[in-house]
């Protein structure tokens, strides 16, 4: 019962899915959280089932602020405290050109990527200061440092959530650490609506290939491990060299 408690937001497919794994793998309790609740809680019974631990899903929309801070209340409630927050959820949709991202579409992809990420990491943060510390790992974009036309309002959300990472890093030091980590692109359901244009995008990277969803772990699992102890407000590039621009 003194297994730490990680929390994760859009747990329940892909990089999220993977981070949730290793979790359980080292032992967490670990909180699956995503907009549908039963995709959260199938594989929380598969963490349950197949590393013994504690696993809990529970359905939020990260852009709402009142699911936020009913997700972390819940986790309080359930548990007690929380060790980790890994704010992974975010979006990106597709749209025609600038000038036809409606009002709707802008907020809807800020409300994701910025609004709820702060909101979650700010409760979550609050909490482990009364507690015994933690770690938050925000998941930003390599959007944030080379912002695409077709991707622009993700982008500005993801450049905020760079910011947002330095900020929180000294608002909850020294006993919480805040930390990020840049994906470049990556085979995940997203992925799947991707044509043979993005794909050959990825071959412009260092590493010649888009990254494979377990590949993001190893950053997460070390800034969440006593390994990183003297690593906060750092922003770690895992993107396979495709960004050249720092972070």
């Amino acid at each position: 019962m003194d297994s730490k408690v990680a929390v994760v937001t859009g747990g329940s497919r892909g990089m999220g899915r993977e981070i949730c794994r290793d979790l359980a793998r080292r032992g967490h309790r670990v909180v699956v959280a995503s907009r549908k609740a039963e995709a959260c809680e199938t594989l929380a019974a598969e963490l349950r089932e197949e590393f013994g631990v504690q696993a809990l899903g529970i359905g939020c929309h990260v852009g709402r602020w009142q699911d936020c801070d009913a997700l972390i209340d819940r986790v309080l409630e359930e548990f007690g405290r929380i060790d980790v927050l890994v704010n992974n959820a975010g979006m990106s949709p597709l749209y025609p050109s600038l000038g036809e991202v409606g009002e709707e579409l802008f907020d809807k992809v800020i409300g994701v990527n910025l609004k709820g990420p702060f909101r979650l990491a700010v409760r979550a943060g609050e909490a482990m200061q009364k507690g015994e510390g933690g770690q938050i790992v925000n998941v930003s974009s390599i959007a944030a440092v080379q912002p695409q036309p077709g991707e622009l309002p993700y982008a500005t959300a993801k450049a905020g959530l760079n910011a947002m990472t330095l900020g929180l890093a000294r608002a909850f030091g020294p006993t919480v650490r805040v930390n990020c980590v840049m994906p470049g692109m990556f085979r995940t359901d997203i992925s799947k609506a991707w044509d043979d244009e993005m794909f050959a995008k990825g071959e412009t990277a260092a590493l010649g290939r888009i990254g494979e969803a377990e590949e993001i772990v190893g950053a997460v699992r070390y800034l969440t491990s006593p390994d990183s102890s003297f690593t906060t407000g750092a922003i770690l590039k895992v993107d396979g060299g495709m960004a050249w621009a720092p972070a």
